[in-house]
């Protein structure tokens, strides 16, 4: 990050329990700044998609979402070069984190602005991963960046997770929908009733309290992004106080965490 060079990491392994011991593969797939990925399998293409956002000095303007497929997920080499999913942006338009989600008929682009917006365009899914409409505000809340929204299976309902920040402490809220263009409402809307935060995250160990640009484990692998509401998991990034609060950004040394309701592992965060 110091040098402005952030790249995308990739590893493979059986259990969580696992990850720290296994190998770490840099995909290499920029020179300059490439990050905040997800992955799905797109199953019109039947290729495997990695959205995440870039910045390239020689591009107007120079930062905005992108996409690279495979055919292999097990390859981290096989990754095809960056395109850009908009190769003609919206002029001025503030935009950061990209998360794709589809339903039947459409692919939706979801992103935030760091000022309580998240916005949402949408495209054919014949179009994919191009075509997409002008930005619209999709919610307006206390929120700031990471939003990642789901289909939750067997309730014919919509999650967005997203992160908001108060006293210097980063936090996740959650918010539900009927459908993918429709309007949100608050679940866990607050900081005093977040969805993950220092204050319900039970730890025998405290090593965090900032629950970080976090992401649901899916229940499938494709473009639907569906979780099962009855086993929900979520992996964060976590740093103490003094960790956040004295580095800048880039220098702060982020652990990966893997949360689980109280019942499972007493609702500590595994590192």
């Amino acid at each position: 990050m110091a040098s402005g060079k952030v790249d995308i990491e990739y590893l493979s392994f059986a259990d969580w329990r696992d990850a720290d011991s296994a190998d770490r593969h840099v995909l290499n797939l920029h020179d300059q700044y490439y990050c905040a990925p997800q992955a799905f399998y797109f199953r019109p293409h039947e290729r495997w998609y990695l959205i995440y956002q870039m910045a390239d000095k020689d591009h107007k303007p120079p930062f905005g979402p992108a996409y690279s497929t495979t055919s292999d997920l097990a390859d981290p080499r096989s990754w095809s070069k960056p395109r850009w999913m908009f190769p003609d942006p919206p002029e001025g338009q503030k935009w950061i984190d990209f998360w794709v989600i589809c339903d039947d008929a459409k692919a939706y682009l979801f992103f935030t602005s760091l000022d309580g917006r998240m916005w949402r365009s949408s495209a054919r899914l014949a179009d994919f991963p191009r075509g997409w409409s002008a930005p619209e505000v999709a919610l307006r809340a206390d929120i700031f960046e990471a939003s990642h929204t789901y289909r939750l299976r067997g309730l014919d309902q919509y999650l967005t997770i997203v992160e908001a920040q108060k006293d210097q402490r980063r936090y996740y809220k959650a918010y539900l929908a009927d459908r993918l263009d429709g309007p949100w409402r608050g679940l866990a809307d607050s900081f005093d009733r977040p969805l993950a935060a220092a204050s319900n995250v039970v730890q025998s160990d405290a090593w965090t309290a900032n629950i970080s640009h976090g992401e649901l484990l899916r229940a499938g692998i494709d473009e639907r992004m569906e979780v099962d509401p009855a086993e929900v998991r979520f992996v964060f990034q976590g740093a103490s106080d003094a960790e956040y609060r004295g580095n800048p950004y880039g220098k702060i040394p982020w652990r990966l965490g893997l949360l689980e309701p109280a019942g499972e592992s007493g609702g500590q965060p595994d590192r």
